[in-house]
């Protein structure tokens, strides 16, 4: 899954664009100030960053020095208010990737984000595959045998997890911490839901079939041995 992380202290910026990019169907995760945002962005792996510069405790020219001095290659997006070109030529120079001011249009933002991802992702990364079923993560499309399947945020977010790690065998509470971001309860059954729905759409009208349950382990996508 495409991880994002903004870094906003504007609450309602920060949940306007926390929720926009969910729906868009990343994973967004958000710091509402410097210190958390330049510690989130060094200790885990995100694919892009987008970074307001006035920020409490830190600003966002010292959270990008902090990134890049790790060595940390991802994309970094400035998103503020400081409209000078002066402004826009540090941002640049530190090691942005690209900047826009604000007050903004999410269309433009969200096309500014796929554009980075499409530049940092390796076209091994773009698409995932299992026999004729293809995933391409950066328009958020699913074809199987040539036909075009639509699928829910949730979906897609479960198909992917399942893509990267085909062949493995992932028990429930791995999916849902990965895909629900919560703890696995054995009494709910939105896992097996989710998985029944997903059957239904890549698996119900095609062969070979490709999800498979493993009874008291999990679900795994593969293909079946070629004989």
């Amino acid at each position: 899954m495409v991880k994002i992380l903004i870094v906003e202290d504007e609450r309602k910026t920060g949940d306007y664009l926390r929720q926009g990019l969910s729906e868009a169907g990343f994973v967004a995760d958000l710091a509402r100030d410097g210190i958390d945002g330049a510690h989130l962005a060094t200790q885990n792996d995100y694919d892009l960053v987008v970074l307001d510069v006035m920020l409490p405790g830190m600003d966002g020219w010292e959270v990008l020095r902090r990134i890049r001095a790790q060595g940390r290659s991802m994309p970094v997006l400035f998103l503020t208010a400081r409209d000078q070109v002066d402004d826009r030529v540090k941002g640049l120079e530190l090691g942005a990737d690209d900047y826009l001011v604000k007050p903004f249009a999410f269309s433009e933002l969200l096309a500014r984000v796929r554009t980075l991802l499409r530049r940092g992702l390796g076209r091994e990364q773009q698409r995932l595959q299992v026999a004729d079923l293809e995933l391409d993560l950066l328009r958020r499309r699913v074809v199987r045998a040539g036909k075009r399947i639509d699928l829910t945020a949730k979906e897609f977010a479960l198909l992917e997890l399942l893509l990267r790690r085909q062949g493995e065998v992932l028990p429930r509470s791995l999916i849902a911490s990965q895909v629900w971001d919560m703890n696995f309860d054995s009494d709910t059954n939105v896992i097996e839901v989710a998985v029944r729905r997903l059957r239904a759409k890549v698996d119900d009208d095609f062969e070979p079939k490709l999800i498979h349950t493993v009874r008291g382990m999990g679900y795994v996508i593969e293909a079946p041995e070629q004989t």
